[in-house]
C-alpha cells in the first residue's frame, strides 16, 4: 500500500515537473523561442549595419549619391541625353 501510494506520488510529481506551466517542455519551448529570436535579432543588426553604411555612403561619397540618382531616379548628368529604345516584341 505504502508503495503504491509512493509510485502515485513520485509519477505525479514527475508529470507536475515535465508537463506543468513552468516544467521541463515549457523550458524546452522557451529555449526554442529564445534561439528563433535571437536569429531575427542577428537578421535585423545585419540590415541596420547596411542601413548604416549605405547612410554614411549617402552623407560623403559624391560617386554613390550620383550613381544612387541615376539608377533609382533616372537622372543624368550636365549635356547628357538619355535614348531609349522600344523592343518591337513588346506591345
Amino acid at each position: 500500500m505504502i508503495l503504491a501510494i509512493a509510485s502515485l506520488v513520485f509519477f505525479g510529481l514527475l508529470a507536475a515537473i515535465l508537463f506543468s506551466e513552468n516544467g521541463y517542455m515549457a523550458l524546452k519551448r522557451f529555449e526554442k523561442e529564445k534561439l528563433a529570436l535571437m536569429k531575427t535579432n542577428e537578421a535585423i543588426n545585419a540590415e541596420n549595419l547596411q542601413l548604416y553604411r549605405t547612410i554614411k555612403r549617402l552623407k560623403h561619397d559624391p560617386q554613390y549619391i550620383e550613381s544612387v540618382a541615376r539608377q533609382e531616379l533616372g537622372m543624368t548628368g550636365k549635356d547628357e541625353i538619355i535614348i531609349k529604345f522600344k523592343n518591337k516584341g513588346t506591345p
